[in-house]
C-alpha cells in the first residue's frame, strides 16, 4: 500500500498579485527541506532512488518520495521507470529543472560564505 499522498496543490492558480509574486511562485515550487539538495545532486547526472537517497543524506524514504513527486508534478524532475524486475527508476532534471542551475549554484556559494 502506498502511504505517500498526492502532491499538495499550489496556493495560487495565478501569481499576478504584486511584484513579489514571482518570487513566491518560484519558492513554492522549490521549497521543501530536501528539494534543493535533490535538484543539486541531479544537476550533473541522472540518479536512481537509492543513490539519490545516499547523496541527500538523512532523509527518510517517505520524505524523499514525497519531495520527488512534488518536483515531478511541478515539471522540475523527470521520473523514468524501466519495465524490469526488480523495478528500476531513474530521476533526472527536466529542461525547466536544469534552468535552476544558476539559482542552486548561487545558493551553494552563499551557503559556503555564511554557513555556521
Amino acid at each position: 500500500m502506498d502511504t505517500v499522498k498526492t502532491p499538495t496543490p499550489h496556493r495560487f492558480d495565478s501569481y499576478g498579485c504584486s511584484d513579489g509574486c514571482p518570487v513566491e511562485a518560484a519558492l513554492e515550487q522549490i521549497s521543501g527541506k530536501w528539494k534543493g539538495l535533490i535538484i543539486f545532486h541531479l544537476l550533473e547526472e541522472t540518479l536512481r532512488f537509492s543513490e539519490l537517497s545516499r547523496r541527500v543524506g538523512s532523509v527518510t524514504q517517505r520524505s524523499l518520495t514525497k519531495q520527488l513527486r512534488e518536483l515531478e508534478a511541478d515539471g522540475i524532475v523527470d521520473r523514468k521507470v524501466y519495465p524490469v524486475v526488480p523495478p528500476r527508476v531513474e530521476y533526472s532534471l527536466t529542461e525547466k529543472g536544469a534552468q535552476l542551475r544558476d539559482v542552486i549554484e548561487a545558493l551553494r556559494g552563499w551557503g559556503q560564505v555564511f554557513r555556521r
